[in-house]
């Protein structure tokens, strides 16, 4: 069964939780001193919150998978659309093991297609001593995009953190 995923930058993580812990009447799956995530069943969403971009708002959107097979459906679908892609694999972001690809829709938001494997104690796998505190583990933006004219989405910098 698919999950939706939001992933908001926020400024101040504290507050942030209070009010969703109040909107969503329900305390954080996870809480890390710079991110927090909350498991909805009603409506089913992974909203997830973090500290480490220097901007607020919307970081990225996505899709969750509870088995690899659901994740192969959704990559079939977006690779018979024609829609560019950028595989990430496995990969350790946002304190979990997931198995990612993704995409970019013609407003230039990033989505990921993800299932999570299990819990990580570490945000990223990627060089921790470089950590800027940039981008989530998304693609670096491209500009908006159409079907018609689609673009190669670009892998994340090097030593940029993850979601």
């Amino acid at each position: 069964m698919n999950r939706m995923h939001i992933h908001l930058n926020v400024k101040s993580l504290d507050t942030s939780i209070k009010f969703y812990t109040e909107l969503f009447g329900l305390e954080p799956a996870k809480v890390k001193p710079d991110y927090a995530k909350w498991m909805l069943e009603d409506p089913r969403i992974n909203f997830a919150i973090s500290t480490r971009e220097g901007r607020n708002g919307l970081n990225h959107l996505g899709l969750q998978v509870d088995e690899d097979n659901e994740l192969t459906e959704v990559r079939e679908r977006i690779n018979k659309a024609e829609i560019s892609t950028f595989d990430e694999g496995e990969t350790i972001c946002c304190y979990s093991k997931s198995e990612k690809t993704w995409v970019q829709d013609p407003a230039g938001v990033p989505w990921e297609v993800f299932k999570t494997m299990e819990d990580a104690q570490i945000f990223s796998d990627r060089d921790q001593s470089t950590d800027d505190g940039s981008a989530c583990c998304a693609p670096e933006a491209q500009q908006p995009i159409g079907l018609d004219s689609l673009t190669q989405i670009q892998p994340p910098e090097s030593g940029g953190s993850c979601c």
